[in-house]
């Protein structure tokens, strides 16, 4: 079975896989792996950046419904809510578009309007006593709060895998394979708004004693 499977490779052709086999363990010992390990660490750094993204937009219509029923007055922070999601939906980066800055930028933006319209919802809460002390907004509480923790992991995981990537083309000896082999490759696109911006969002329900 191998016989025949090897006469269907011309001797030139046999030889050369053999060579390639040869120097596969020295293109990996002198960085050649090193450029798309890092590429793809950092994309999927990425993808759970957005996984987190979107489990908190997940949680949002339940958080909206639930509120509504006790702040029927707030109908402007509700719709606020409601569209801030919309808009952060609808732009979504995959990892091969990571190199964007026009697009990432837009989704850091609308990321952030929505960070601030589910502040100013979660703030109308104080002035509804009912609503803090139901067992579904409570229940709520929890899981955006560790959304909120998740998404800054996920966020400060895929900064550290674009540095490492990004630096990776920039340094010897792994530039040297950006210059001859990894032509296309170019630094990700990270995050750049400002320290005070990337905390955590403050999720005060007024109900910690």
């Amino acid at each position: 079975m191998h016989a025949l499977a090897l006469s269907a490779f011309s001797p030139r052709r046999l030889a050369g896989l053999v060579t390639v086999a040869l120097m596969l363990p020295l293109l990996a010992a002198c960085g050649f792996n090193t450029i798309p390990t890092n590429e793809e660490r950092a994309k999927a750094a990425w993808s759970e950046v957005l996984n987190q993204y979107q489990r908190r937009a997940d949680l949002i219509p339940n958080l909206v419904e639930t509120v509504k029923g006790y702040a029927a007055h707030e109908r402007e922070v509700l719709e606020a809510v409601v569209e801030a999601r919309a808009k952060a939906t609808q732009t979504t980066i995959s990892p091969e578009l990571l190199q964007d800055e026009a697009a990432f930028r837009a989704f850091q933006e609308n990321q952030s309007q929505l960070t601030g319209a589910l502040s100013r919802l979660l703030a109308v809460v104080e002035n509804y006593p009912d609503l803090k002390a139901n067992q579904n907004f409570l229940a709520l509480q929890a899981q955006l709060e560790g959304t909120e923790n998740r998404i800054a992991v996920a966020r400060r995981d895929y900064i550290e895998a674009v540095r490492v990537y990004n630096t990776s083309l920039r340094t010897l000896p792994s530039m040297i394979w950006a210059w001859i082999w990894f032509t296309d490759n170019e630094p990700f696109q990270n995050f750049t708004i400002a320290e005070d911006k990337m905390e955590v969002p403050e999720v005060n329900f007024g109900n910690r004693g």
